[in-house]
């Protein structure tokens, strides 16, 4: 997804795109677990309310609880586009220019912003996982699909325009230079 179709993301699609990056298919409590979750639809609730029928929780939460974005006031589109910003930027980006990008109006929500998706980033389970041999962290991507077929006239479309699978690959190199492999426990779940 480029910064073109956050900017015209509505907040209910950021809200979807985000509960789809969180829960995948099947939304859980964030505060006992449980999958058994009720969408709240009525006139009182807001969109995305859900209620944990858990019998001692009873909570109600959205996507945002336990996260970074919890009780922030500004708009869930504004946090995409942010996070969109940090992660493509290859030397970073300040505050003050987060701040001019995204129309936020004071410098310590923009400061305060920034500093929690950096503390998200260095929080990340991969992070835990690679790096923690004192190595080198190599990252590259690539993406893999056969030539189009016989016949096909289209061009394809190269990088993030094609039709092709996009694999990323993480390598932690050790002191003495050789590769080492690691299990994340949170990808490989039984």
């Amino acid at each position: 997804m480029d910064l073109i179709q956050i900017a015209q993301m509505t907040e209910d699609e950021a809200r979807k795109f985000l509960e789809m990056v969180r829960w995948h298919k099947k939304p859980y409590c964030p505060h006992c677990g449980s999958f058994d979750v009720t969408d709240l639809k009525g006139k009182n609730h807001r969109p995305g309310v859900y209620q944990c029928n858990e019998g001692k929780c009873r909570e109600q939460f959205t996507v945002t609880v336990g996260t970074i974005m919890h009780r922030s006031k500004l708009p869930l589109v504004k946090w995409i586009m942010a996070f969109h910003l940090m992660t493509s930027s290859k030397k970073g980006i300040s505050a003050c220019q987060l701040q001019r990008q995204l129309g936020i109006k004071a410098y310590p929500t923009a400061w305060h912003l920034c500093h929690r998706i950096r503390f998200s980033m260095k929080n990340e389970p991969f992070v835990n996982m690679l790096g923690s041999g004192g190595g080198t962290v190599e990252v590259d991507e690539t993406y893999v699909g056969g030539k189009p077929r016989k016949g096909d006239t289209k061009e394809t479309k190269r990088g993030r325009g094609t039709k092709k699978v996009a694999v990323v690959a993480l390598v932690e190199r050790g002191e003495d230079g050789r590769a080492a492999l690691h299990k994340n426990p949170h990808l490989h779940k039984k």
